[in-house]
C-alpha cells in the first residue's frame, strides 16, 4: 500500500500506524457535496457512499479524492444513481463492509456472512454501535440539513482494530 507522507504520519486529528488504512463514509448527500465534506474526506484511501446520492456528479467528485463504492438510496430513482446497487459488500484492508441504505433493510446476518462493518444511512442520524462483534455505522447526512440533526460524515481507521468515528461538519 502506498501512502502519502501526510497520511503516514498524521491522519486528520490523530496519529496512525503506517499499515493503517483510512476509509471515508458519507451518506444522504441528496445532490449536495459540501466543501466541508471534501475536506473531511481528503486523506481517505477509499470512500463509501451509503445512498441517497441525488446526483451522479457527486460520485465523480468523490472519485477525485479516492476510489468510491456506492449504493442507491430511496431518492435515487432516476439517472445514473438509479443504476447503483441496492446493497454492496466490499473488503478493504482485510475488513468486510456491507452497505445498505437503511439498517432496517438489512437482508443478511452480518456475523454469518463474515461482515465486520455494516454501513447505513437513511435516518440522517449519525451513530456508531457494536453488536455481536459487528460495527454498525451511520455517518449521518452530509447533504442538506434535516430538522436539527448534525451535518456529518464518518471516518474508519483500519489497523489492528476497526475504529469508527463520526465527524460533525461546521456548516452555516
Amino acid at each position: 500500500m502506498i501512502l502519502s507522507w501526510a497520511s503516514m504520519w498524521l491522519r486528520c486529528s490523530g496519529f496512525v500506524w503506517l499499515d493503517a488504512m483510512l476509509i471515508g463514509v458519507i451518506s444522504d448527500t441528496h445532490g449536495l457535496l459540501r466543501p466541508e465534506a471534501r475536506v473531511a474526506l481528503a486523506e481517505c484511501e477509499h470512500i463509501l457512499h451509503a445512498g441517497d446520492v441525488g446526483d451522479a456528479a457527486i460520485l465523480d467528485a468523490l472519485r477525485e479524492i479516492a476510489p468510491v463504492t456506492a449504493i442507491r438510496g430511496n431518492v435515487d430513482v432516476s439517472g445514473a444513481c438509479r443504476e447503483l446497487p441496492a446493497t454492496e459488500m466490499v473488503s478493504l484492508g482485510g475488513v468486510v463492509f456491507y452497505l445498505v441504505h437503511s439498517v432496517d433493510w438489512l437482508d443478511l446476518d452480518p456475523v454469518a456472512a463474515g461482515v465486520q462493518v455494516v454501513v447505513s444511512g437513511h435516518s440522517h442520524r449519525p451513530s456508531v454501535s457494536g453488536k455481536g462483534g459487528v460495527v454498525y455505522l451511520n455517518p449521518g447526512s452530509a447533504g442538506p440539513r434535516r430538522f436539527r440533526l448534525p451535518v456529518s460524515v464518518a471516518l474508519v481507521t483500519l489497523g489492528d482494530e476497526v475504529q469508527a468515528r463520526v465527524i460533525e461538519l461546521s456548516v452555516g
